[in-house]
């Protein structure tokens, strides 16, 4: 099959969303698809079309920046040039050209399929609220038009008030999720560099942006230490997200627990992150919301439990693993409590990698998507 892929931000960006993109490409083009991917130029640099582990990339120049996402002018004429040359289109949500690229897959006779990472929830402004109201009425417009829609979990499909009226045509796939197992020496060492060897750890990770709750994390730290005097917390991500000031608001409160965080930035190497995850006794994800937050996955896989809110979405990977427990979310105490039960009964918590590779297994996703669009190629 020859696929066209189109989504904001893709290689070498790297978020949970392009990490999904590009390893549902990469994955398919081993299996002798052809993969094309539409996506901005977001930084000069780089080449405008590059081939790059079997993935052809085709990327545009960008007019400016609207909060999260980019104008790109040339995106609805290359789209419908490329459309012709493909069997089949997807695209990646949210994206601001989302139902341009459902209307030339209706012009051209091409099924779509639009894969969901989630409902935009953007902060409580009147800009991004702005914002948000108008991305989500093309999007829906978009859902409206694709052929097929993708989502992460059936339970977060069930609770979303932009999935649910086209429930007849949404197809729960999980995601994609590669990480190495972690090498202990490497973890061993770590630790006593950072000076944290007689130390319980909390890991968290992610753009500190409104939508992960890292406040009500800020707020919980005080429980915990009450409990479990020795702990730290250790982030792992990027604090100065240009589109989103979050951090600033909740800044006293990182300053005012500093002696209890410790910071490593953005992590990028594969290994390095998932001896990140191993390093720490615990993950936490306090979002407010969330479709399905791959590294929950990569820090089971890593041999580390979970203490995640209980919301749609992303409580699914601790309901069906059992590595974790789930809380109540935006409750900084729930969140505390939820942390001490696992740190101090680590024990109870714990799977193998094994087990969890039996319920989240790239092939296996693979295998769905090749299905779904070879479906949908064959009966146009």
């Amino acid at each position: 099959m020859k696929i066209l892929v189109s989504l904001t931000y893709y290689y070498p960006h790297w978020t949970g969303l392009t990490a999904y993109a590009l390893r549902l490409a990469e994955g398919l083009a081993k299996r002798g698809h052809q993969l094309t991917v539409l996506t901005s130029q977001y930084k000069k640099e780089l080449a405008r079309t590059e081939m790059h582990n079997g993935v052809r990339i085709v990327r545009l120049p960008t007019a400016l920046h609207l909060s999260r996402g980019v104008v790109m002018p040339a995106f609805l004429p290359t789209l419908y040039r490329l459309a012709r040359e493909h069997d089949l289109l997807q695209v990646h949500t949210p994206m601001l050209e989302t139902n341009l690229v459902t209307r030339v897959g209706l012009m051209r006779g091409k099924p779509t399929v639009l894969t969901h990472h989630g409902d935009l929830v953007m902060p409580q402004n009147s800009r991004d609220q702005f914002i948000e109201r108008a991305m989500t009425a093309l999007m829906v417009q978009g859902e409206r038009e694709a052929t097929r829609i993708t989502v992460h979990s059936c339970d977060y499909a069930d609770h979303s008030k932009f999935l649910s009226p086209f429930r007849a045509k949404l197809d729960c796939i999980y995601p994609p999720v590669e990480i190495p197992e972690p090498n202990l020496e490497q973890v061993a060492q770590w630790r006593a560099e950072l000076g944290l060897t007689q130390n319980k750890l909390v890991g968290f990770a992610g753009r500190f942006v409104e939508e992960k709750g890292f406040d009500y994390l800020l707020q919980a730290i005080p429980f915990v230490r009450a409990k479990i005097p020795d702990v730290k917390f250790v982030y792992a991500g990027e604090i100065n997200v240009v589109y989103e000031r979050f951090f600033d608001r909740w800044k006293h409160l990182v300053e005012q627990e500093r002696e209890s965080i410790v910071t490593l930035g953005l992590l990028l190497d594969p290994q390095r992150l998932a001896n990140f995850y191993a390093l720490n006794d615990v993950f936490a994800l306090p979002s407010r919301t969330d479709c399905f937050p791959s590294v929950q996955i990569e820090a089971m896989l890593s041999g580390t439990p979970v203490v995640a809110t209980n919301i749609p979405g992303a409580r699914e990977v601790v309901r069906v693993t059992g590595m974790g427990k789930l809380v109540a979310p935006r409750d900084p105490r729930a969140l505390a409590e939820g942390l001490i039960e696992v740190l101090t009964n680590r024990h109870a918590y714990m799977k193998t990698r094994a087990q969890i590779r039996e319920i989240f297994n790239t092939e296996k996703t693979l295998d769905e998507y090749e299905k779904l669009f070879e479906t949908l190629v064959n009966t146009q």
